[in-house]
């Protein structure tokens, strides 16, 4: 019978006081932007809730040999493990977005809910702090402020995004926080998991695992499949959710977790900054949207703050990694 243990060993992904790791999360969080770019087409012919799921049947199909050749590793896994794919694949997946959905559709303050959800790292933090004893880097906190005011700047500019501070006491508002705190605890998990699993058998297991909560969901949601009738239309929705299922989808998510492998979850958080960024410049190449001085400004804001995290102790992670023997 195969045997998995969990290895330490030096990051490798490390170049001079470069942390690769850490720019693998922002790569595979930027390349949730580019998301919309495929979502607009689909929206017209499928709810949100159909989209998901066919994605993560079709990225379920494609990852299927993955979790055969590791099926080893399945058998190692303990409650502990189980419990933290159950949260990534379901709350970070499915129920975050639903929380975050109904509280918009809740109506109030539009802003409120978006700044409440920005609150996402904070929540990383202090799990990962809890959870994992991460130690942070020297100079973290300044540095996370300044994250934290650039991501403010390129959401609001620089006006006040209420009117009163009631407007945050409301119950879409404690959607939002829900939202944040899954996706923040999704970081602090995937981090715990790629330690006691190869990354691409985290990556397969949060879609495949996630696909029975979905199919509940659609069924519940009982919306039609309105699939487009000439074969050209079809074919550009069939094109359009394969690309988005196997490009920002499976590999973002594989970048992601390879990153997270030799990148704590406190200073991960900070990286998947790089997906409202990405989702801003979106918006100016396709939607023609322009990009004001406050949004410039904050985008260089939370670079600058990117830039000099990468550099501070990450070269000294260590990485975690799973031998069978």
């Amino acid at each position: 019978m195969d045997n998995a243990s969990v290895r330490v060993k030096p990051a490798t992904l490390s170049f001079g006081k470069w942390n690769v790791g850490f720019w693998l999360v922002a790569i595979g969080a930027a390349s949730w932007g580019i998301e919309p770019l495929f979502r607009v087409l689909l929206l017209h012919s499928l709810t949100s809730a159909q989209i998901v799921l066919l994605e993560h049947v079709i990225i379920g199909a494609v990852v299927l040999p993955i979790l055969i050749k590791n099926r080893a590793e399945l058998r190692t896994l303990k409650w502990k493990q189980l419990g933290a794919l159950i949260f990534i694949s379901w709350g970070g997946s499915a129920i975050a977005t639903i929380l975050f959905t109904k509280g918009l559709a809740m109506g109030g303050n539009l802003n409120a809910l978006v700044l409440l959800q920005k609150l996402q790292p904070l929540f990383a933090i202090i799990l990962a702090r809890l959870l994992l004893k991460e130690i942070l880097p020297k100079n973290f906190f300044p540095l996370f402020l300044v994250a934290l005011v650039g991501t403010y700047f390129l959401t609001f500019g620089f006006s006040l995004p209420i009117g009163h501070w009631s407007e945050f006491i409301q119950m879409g508002s404690l959607f939002s926080l829900g939202a944040a705190a899954l996706w923040g605890g999704s970081t602090v998990m995937g981090r715990l998991l790629v330690g006691n699993l190869k990354y691409e058998t985290v990556t397969a297991l949060r879609f495949v695992m996630a696909i029975p909560l979905l199919l509940m969901i659609t069924i519940r949601e009982g919306a039609a499949w309105n699939w487009p009738t000439a074969s050209s239309e079809l074919f550009l929705v069939l094109l359009n959710l394969f690309g988005q299922a196997l490009l920002p989808g499976l590999l973002g998510l594989l970048i992601y977790y390879k990153g997270l492998t030799t990148t704590k979850a406190s200073v991960a958080t900070l990286a998947e900054l790089s997906f409202p960024m990405v989702s801003v410049l979106m918006n100016w190449f396709i939607m023609n949207e322009v990009i004001t001085w406050a949004q410039a400004f904050g985008f260089v804001l939370i670079w600058l703050a990117l830039f000099f995290i990468s550099k501070k102790g990450q070269a000294k992670a260590p990485q975690l990694s799973v031998t069978n023997k």
